[in-house]
């Protein structure tokens, strides 16, 4: 069973290919997924590794605070993500009370 990880810290100049190569080193890398911005395109600065549940332990004792083209890495095991209406809605508009 595969494992996701998350990487926060990436230099924006990390490419997808960059970061499965340096998760290759410790291990099986299934995927790796840099998140983008959808408005600029650029990244957002963290992304995802699923590995093999061995060697994703193995990966975060490796890159945890290690760098990768010239920033730290913080890696740990993923959460899932919260469900939308969980979440604080930004913005500053109340839906309730029709103003801002």
């Amino acid at each position: 069973m595969a494992k996701k990880l998350y990487v926060g810290g990436l230099s924006y100049n990390t490419t997808q290919e960059g970061l499965k190569d340096a998760f290759s080193q410790s291990g099986q890398v299934v995927s790796a997924n840099i998140i983008m911005d959808k408005m600029t395109g650029k990244s957002r600065g963290f992304g995802f590794v699923e590995m093999e549940d061995a060697d994703a332990e193995n990966a975060i004792n490796t890159w945890n605070g290690k760098e990768l083209d010239g920033r730290t890495l913080t890696v740990n095991e993923a959460r899932p993500m919260a469900p939308r209406g969980d979440r604080p809605q930004r913005g500053g508009y109340d839906r309730d009370r029709r103003s801002f």
